[in-house]
């Protein structure tokens, strides 16, 4: 059937490949970073204790940098901000490739946490602009299932890289599919911007939100050798907390927020963003612990590639069930959705207490499996109805605010686990994983609180849109077809 041009434009394929591209490329990178933990440590001599950071680093300058990227781009130039992002990861991927130590890898990896929100954020608003109607559903559909292919096949492809040719290639081919992507941009995408938004920036809360994240995720990393009261943990507790007392009270005052706090007013909205920060936080610290501990000598002894294809119950799961939940959610609402995700993950981090260093990997499998179809319920759910719960003028605050919790979650959860686990007696990191899961288990109970307290809301029948966005929701959260444009 012909479509009217006049309603409805196609995103050019130079758009298309440009941004799925990226996005692939930077979600397969970040999820498959853990894996590499082992055989980078060994390579520059630091612990991976110490080499969580390029993990949790990534994580926070994202949490600081997704939103204030986007209205970059509205501001200067989508497109200029985009190859900006390009450049910017590709210099980081090679600062990691060419490191001799740990400090290189964990400013490279912070690097490139600017780098990718930059690019997830700036590549989703190309295509937003790119193609309007069902075309704009079709571009965004691609988008999110690439982000969603990405994620699942980061570990599986790191893992393989590792065991044939270093990990350092991880980065050189990421390096390159971005330097590939630079002439292809400027070639084929038209630059774009929001004329009519002011010119300001919130500098201001950017550097706030890094100054709130920072000492409360050095607290949790150093916090067993300083000394949970030690003046140092303290010290950094309380920074922590009057920056994000600065935080709130700058951000009521100006007139263009990084966060607008008036949004947390909706439960909805609000019940969302907590689920989203909790999935986040609890499938990254679980990626994080499960891939040390299969590598561990003491632990499963697996190889990278096996025990990159060891987690896929985890990391291809979550994307796997994420396209079903529309419709699920349709059917019996977003809060029984999100209760039922989070009792599932309760009980599967729950079964995980009983691991210790006996369990053989098929012992695993299931427990991953639930984990995964939990949280990947809960995430799919939340992530619609951030953006589903709001006016379609608030649909891209409110997609900034569900994005910064998903960086935010990732970030405090994963220095938390990998503090738990890096304290695990010598030769049993099996006890590491158990306390770990101890803490998912209570994480996630307080996702079913969240849920038992969320306002009502049932979203309409889902699109093909609202199934990608679902999967993509694992590393970014997109709007659904109620907030595509028609």
């Amino acid at each position: 059937m012909a479509t009217d041009q006049n309603t409805t434009t196609r995103a050019g394929r130079g758009v298309l490949v440009a941004t799925c591209v990226s996005a692939l490329v930077v979600n397969a990178n970040t999820s498959a970073v853990s894996i590499l933990l082992p055989a980078i440590s060994k390579d520059v001599g630091t612990s991976t204790a110490t080499l969580q950071w390029a993990v949790t680093g990534y994580s926070l300058v994202g949490a600081a940098v997704v939103v204030t990227a986007g209205v970059l781009g509205d501001i200067a130039g989508r497109r200029r901000i985009f190859v900006a992002g390009l450049w910017l990861f590709v210099a980081s991927c090679a600062l990691i490739a060419l490191s001799s130590n740990g400090a290189g890898v964990i400013a490279g990896r912070a690097i490139q946490g600017a780098a990718g929100s930059t690019l997830l954020a700036c590549g989703l608003s190309l295509l937003s602009v790119a193609a309007t109607g069902q075309e704009q559903m079709r571009a965004v559909a691609i988008w999110g299932a690439a982000s969603a292919a990405g994620a699942a096949l980061g570990p599986l492809l790191g893992g393989a890289l590792v065991d044939t040719v270093g990990w350092q290639a991880l980065f050189w081919v990421d390096a390159a599919v971005a330097v590939l992507c630079v002439p292809l941009t400027l070639r084929t995408v038209k630059e774009s911007s929001d004329p009519d938004r002011p010119r300001s920036v919130d500098i201001a809360g950017t550097l706030l939100i890094a100054a709130t994240l920072v000492p409360l995720v050095l607290a949790f990393s150093e916090g067993p050798s300083w000394g949970w009261t030690s003046p140092a943990t303290l010290l950094c507790l309380a920074a922590s907390v009057v920056a994000g007392i600065g935080f709130v009270a700058i951000e009521r005052r100006i007139r263009l927020p990084l966060i607008d706090l008036r949004l947390l007013r909706n439960r909805v909205l609000l019940g969302a963003t907590v689920a989203i920060l909790i999935v986040a936080g609890t499938i990254n610290g679980l990626m994080y612990v499960i891939s040390l501990y299969f590598q561990d000598p003491d632990g499963l002894a697996m190889s990278s590639f096996e025990a990159g294809l060891a987690t896929l119950p985890a990391a291809a799961g979550l994307v796997v069930v994420s396209p079903f939940v529309s419709s699920l959610a349709a059917r019996i609402g977003s809060r029984n959705v999100i209760g039922l995700g989070f009792i599932i993950a309760t009980v599967a981090f729950g079964t995980l207490l009983f691991a210790g260093d006996a369990w053989p990997y098929s012992k695993f499998v299931l427990p991953l499996i639930a984990v995964a179809v939990g949280l990947g319920l809960a995430n799919g759910c939340a992530s619609a109805a951030a953006t589903a719960s709001v006016a379609r003028r608030e649909v891209g605050a409110a997609s900034g605010l569900s994005n910064m919790a998903r960086y935010v979650g990732a970030a405090v959860l994963t220095a938390l686990s990998a503090t738990i686990y890096a304290g695990a007696p010598a030769g049993q990191p099996g006890h590491g994983v158990t306390r770990a899961s101890l803490l998912m288990t209570l994480v996630c109970l307080v996702g079913v609180a969240i849920a038992v307290l969320y306002g009502r809301h049932r979203p309409r029948p889902g699109h093909t849109v609202d199934r990608a966005a679902a999967a993509a929701a694992v590393a970014h959260t997109v709007p659904g077809s109620a907030n595509t444009d028609d």
